[in-house]
């Protein structure tokens, strides 16, 4: 069917040039066809100036060579893999239909990739100069979370709640036996992904031990979640710890692969504390963890001995008068067993730390404002760490060098825009993916000491010939405190005239950890707001203070009264829109999901005299009614903030209805429960408040898959109706 759609939509575009964009385009297209001309998964192979990627159909892994002049050839082909792996298991099936695009250079010759097949599914170490299948260990088809060691002979995963661990002769070992659905172990879902947690297994750098969460959650309320596929309707509980109730309690624990020994690490203190950066020492006898309290703004940075699970010291600590929030593991320096790398915003922006293992800070490696996004590599004898990081006000993703012993850090990458890059392994060359508003996409290959830079890719505009996008332009907006300054899009209509009066549609998420605005290709939008503008809307998008990638004093401004100065700031937008002449004030909307959809609920009660019409989708309507970890960090407990709780909740808000407001919500929405927008609902009945209101029966927190056609049908249709004419 997926196929089938495929054709469908690409016959469309070309058949009807020059013509708006379909609603199947405005959803999927920007990934589909018209994503511009990219190289798939770049890896710079290990001690070799030699890049590798998958071809355009994911069919061959191609590489190119600084010694060759940088020409494309091929290295591998997905039938070479097939090849290999049925000579390998002759009695097992292998359907390879590509190339594994996930695919992680081990050393300089060997690949490790996971391939299924029946009735097994193998995670493999292949050698890439004999194609040969140097080791494989298999697990069951459904075995979830799959962990190979670093030895590549066995391989961790989960049965259930439960861990196994499959060796390469074919052994299974049962870690854990409970049968209580309520106590979970090894699963990366432990306090609820939140604190960078995404994994619940790591194997000890030697591959004798496998360290784990233990997760008792049977405290915790269940929560339904009504199955309307069944001939009568059924109960689906999860496990769902609301703000101010009972929460999770979890533990660590050491399983030693040879005697089958368990030790669970002494982290005393609150059983419902959380337990986060979790990280081996490169010599696999101790383990650190960060403890933070369930109030999450005291956090220790503890040590603990693998072999007796036994408290060995407390490294630092960290507090806030808001709260603290680690992201991130540590990242120990490559050859050193003593020193790591802790990202913390505790000074204002997240940024490095030099640390060594008894605590003591060695070196700050922040550099001005910038906040790290993604730390790359070290560079041969790891004197200096690549980073991505911000630029232009947040806007851009630039590279970063710095040097550990110094501090000194050097951008290295100018060009405004986003970059994403992969750094070679001895950190003299990098791969270079960039685009900005008016570049679609280009990937180059520059040498970091000659500056000498090869084109690989420069990606033609994919719209060309096939539909004409409407204007998109950034702009800066003064924040509501009169200060800071926040990025903006606006995208116009199709066909704009600027003596003519426009409905906007004003876009908006507003929370932590999203930012929508970006220097990039289409400013970081989908082609539904573009999708809009064609229609005839100005689309209107605004980062107000709380989003991502400006820094902690930026972000923490919500802290207990979520939504107060993201609307501050967002009516400022308003403003901006108001004084343009090409503007109809009379005719202004908003659409929002998750705290999209509570701010676009907040805006259409608190602003009821601007906002004419709005889409709200699966919308916190209540901060009382979401999970602990998430809810409690920037609202604290309901019992400690009433007047915050009090002041945000939008259900007792509903009198103050007065537009046109269409709520949305998934049945099976295991984030923002249906509870909150049934509760609104309710709330606008008894206030004698007309709303519309939308269900998806089987889906979760998004609407995914072919029923996205429906959604996006959906709310443009709404704003049609009420906001349009």
């Amino acid at each position: 069917m997926k196929k089938l759609l495929w054709i469908f939509v690409l016959s469309g575009a070309t058949v009807y040039a020059q013509r708006n964009l379909t609603i199947q385009e405005a959803t999927y297209g920007a990934y589909q066809q018209f994503a511009p001309k990219t190289i798939v998964s770049p890896k710079w192979r290990p001690d070799a100036h030699t890049l590798t990627y998958l071809n355009d159909s994911y069919e061959k892994l191609m590489f190119r060579t600084e010694a060759s002049n940088w020409v494309e050839n091929v290295l591998l082909t997905k039938e070479d893999i097939a090849a290999a792996l049925k000579a390998k298991f002759s009695t097992e099936t292998f359907t390879v239909k590509m190339f594994p695009p996930d695919y992680v250079w081990n050393d300089a010759n060997t690949l490790f990739f996971k391939i299924d097949g029946t009735p097994k599914s193998y995670l493999v170490l292949f050698d890439v100069n004999s194609k040969t299948v140097k080791s494989a260990v298999s697990t069951p088809v459904g075995g979830a979370q799959q962990a190979l060691s670093p030895d590549g002979k066995s391989v961790a995963w989960l049965s259930d709640n439960n861990i196994r661990i499959s060796d390469e002769a074919g052994g299974v070992t049962e870690v854990t036996n409970d049968t209580d659905k309520g106590i979970v172990n090894g699963s990366d879902y432990v306090h609820r992904q939140e604190f960078g947690i995404d994994r619940g297994m790591w194997w000890s750098a030697d591959s004798k031990k496998l360290l784990y969460y233990h997760k008792n959650e049977t405290m915790v309320a269940d929560y339904p979640l009504i199955q309307w596929d069944e001939r009568i309707a059924a109960v689906k509980n999860i496990k769902y710890p609301m703000a101010g109730m009972k929460s999770e309690e979890v533990t660590l624990v050491v399983f030693d692969v040879a005697s089958k020994k368990q030790i669970t690490l002494k982290t005393d203190g609150p059983a419902e504390q959380f337990l986060t950066c979790v990280t081996w020492s490169p010599d696999s006898k101790f383990v650190f963890v960060g403890v933070l309290n369930r109030g999450q703004n005291f956090l220790k940075l503890n040590k603990y001995d693998a072999a007796t699970g036994n408290f060995i010291k407390t490294l630092f600590e960290e507090k806030a008068t808001t709260y603290v929030e680690p992201l991130h593991g540590l990242t120990f320096i490559p050859g050193n067993n003593d020193q790591f790398l802790y990202r913390s915003e505790k000074e204002g922006f997240e940024q490095l730390y030099l640390y060594n293992t008894d605590g003591k800070l060695l070196k700050k490696l922040g550099y001005k404002d910038v906040v790290v996004t993604e730390l790359l590599s070290f560079d041969k004898g790891a004197k200096n760490v690549f980073y991505l990081g911000t630029a232009n006000n947040g806007l851009d993703r630039q590279l970063y060098k710095t040097e550990l012993k110094s501090g000194k850090t050097v951008q290295l990458t100018t060009v405004s825009g986003t970059h994403a890059v992969e750094v070679s392994t001895d950190g003299s060359l990098i791969e270079d993916t960039f685009s900005n508003t008016t570049t679609p996409n280009e990937v180059s290959i520059k040498n970091l000491k000659s500056s000498k830079v090869v084109s690989v890719v420069k990606a033609d505009n994919p719209y060309t010939g096939k539909t004409v996008l409407p204007k998109m332009e950034l702009v800066t907006i003064t924040a509501a405190d009169g200060k800071t300054p926040l990025n903006g899009r606006i995208i116009y209509p199709a066909d704009f005239d600027a003596s003519n009066k426009y409905p906007v549609m004003l876009y908006v998420y507003g929370g932590p950890h999203a930012q929508l605005v970006t220097n990039k290709w289409l400013g970081g939008t989908g082609l539904f707001d573009y999708y809009m503008a064609q229609k005839g809307y100005v689309v209107f998008t605004l980062d107000n203070r709380g989003s991502d990638a400006r820094g902690r004093d930026f972000e923490h401004v919500i802290h207990r009264n979520l939504g107060v100065n993201e609307m501050a700031d967002q009516m400022k937008g308003i403003e901006y829109l108001k004084a343009k002449n090409f503007v109809d004030a009379d005719r202004i909307g908003v659409y929002g999901w998750s705290f999209g959809g509570f701010m676009a609920t907040s805006l259409m009660l608190d602003h009821a005299d601007t906002f004419k019409v709005g889409v709200a989708g699966g919308p916190v309507v209540d901060w009382k009614y979401y999970e602990v970890m998430y809810g409690e960090r920037y609202m604290d407990m309901p019992q400690e903030n009433p007047e915050g709780y009090n002041s945000t909740n939008t259900i007792q808000k509903a009198p103050k209805l007065q537009g046109k407001l269409l709520v949305i919500h998934g049945a099976q929405d295991p984030v923002v429960v249906q509870q909150h927008s049934m509760e609104f609902i309710q709330a606008c009945i008894k206030a004698g408040k007309q709303v519309d209101y939308f269900l998806y029966p089987t889906h979760e927190h998004n609407v995914r898959g072919r029923d996205r056609f429906h959604l996006n049908q959906k709310i443009a249709d709404y704003f049609d109706t009420y906001l349009k004419m």
